[in-house]
């Protein structure tokens, strides 16, 4: 039986911490057993906002290796840098014959990325979501893992798939949005506010490169208060979040023991963020460590990057194929 195929990708701007762990990458770990994955690198969607390519190429490498150090299999998905599979390019031409100016700038993130670089809104930027529906569809993805804040953009893909399917004939399934939904987990900055970031707020992120005595520092500094007043209390956000982050990393044990301390007002942080922050270094040690190793064996990163690229090129060449019989490209 033919598995559903999944398609997922990450931009390399900034490092990826415990939030893209647990909100993306542990899920990815168990999708690549049960559906066809394809996981790439968004080198391209980066160019938007940051044209700047000296430090891509280690960027790059950095989102491939700490996939690979979280549980990603290159032998059970296809893991490879958008760049590398170049049928996406062409299909994006077609959407954008597709795509109209009116639709594109109504994109939220299309304006509020006006309002954070207006001297530099450029044609990518405001058809960003027709190469992410290239993306998806050059793989005739059904299922797509995204936040919240990329749902509207995965609307306009199915509305792109629909247009060319009205006009040129069926070709492409519709995508959606999909997630464990169970097993969600919501990890916050350590002050309280808002998400874990790649490149904002970084003392209040824990990224999955920090060094111990970083990841040490920063939860010692995290946002505490003087401790509920009153039994059951309930927790404000920036305590919420602390325990959220316990929660993923310690012992069972550890978890209730440290609740029950909130819950009858005796609890000390300081015990409390010593033990997160031992256990977040005991988990996050071995990933940053085998990140590192596999980003120094150049050579094992290329084979890596190219055997992901042949895998996904069979499967983009093959709805490329379609795409054009279905446009009416064949002319001899």
């Amino acid at each position: 039986m033919n598995k559903e195929v999944v398609l997922s990708g990450i931009r390399p701007t900034g490092y990826l911490h415990l939030g893209n762990y647990f909100g993306a990458m542990r899920n990815y770990v168990r999708m690549q057993d049960e559906y066809n994955c394809y996981f790439f690198v968004a080198n391209w969607h980066s160019l938007t906002t940051h044209p700047d390519t000296k430090e891509l190429k280690s960027s790059v490498h950095r989102v491939i290796a700490e996939n690979i150090a979280c549980g990603l299999d290159p032998e059970k998905v296809a893991l490879y840098v958008q760049s590398d599979v170049t049928e996406i390019a062409e299909l994006y031409l077609y959407l954008n014959m597709l795509a109209y100016k009116g639709e594109l700038e109504k994109t939220t993130t299309f304006k509020e990325k006006v309002r954070l670089q207006p001297e530099n809104v450029n044609a990518g930027l405001l058809t960003y979501p027709v190469l992410m529906a290239a993306d998806i569809l050059i793989h005739r993805a059904v299922k797509v893992p995204v936040g919240k804040d990329q749902e509207q953009h995965l609307e306009m893909t199915r509305n792109f798939a629909e247009r060319f399917n009205f006009r040129y004939g069926n070709v492409f399934p519709m995508p959606y949005a999909f997630n464990y939904g169970d097993e969600l987990v919501k990890i916050m900055s350590l002050d309280g506010n808002g998400k874990m970031s790649k490149s904002e707020n970084q003392m209040n992120t824990l990224y999955l490169a920090d060094e111990d005595d970083s990841i040490r520092k920063k939860i010692m500094k995290a946002k505490t208060d003087s401790g509920p007043t009153e039994p059951n209390s309930i927790k404000p956000d920036y305590i919420e979040g602390l325990f959220n982050l316990i929660k993923v990393v310690s012992d069972k044990s550890v978890v209730e023991k440290f609740e029950s301390d909130f819950n009858q007002c005796h609890i000390r942080y300081g015990d409390m963020k010593k033990q997160l922050a031992e256990d977040m270094v005991n988990f996050i040690r071995p990933i940053r460590e085998k990140a590192e190793a596999l980003r120094a064996d150049e050579k094992y990163m290329k084979e890596i990057m190219e055997h992901g690229a042949a895998k996904a090129r069979v499967s983009a060449q093959a709805t490329l194929q379609l795409v054009r019989d279905a446009v009416g490209l064949r002319y001899y």
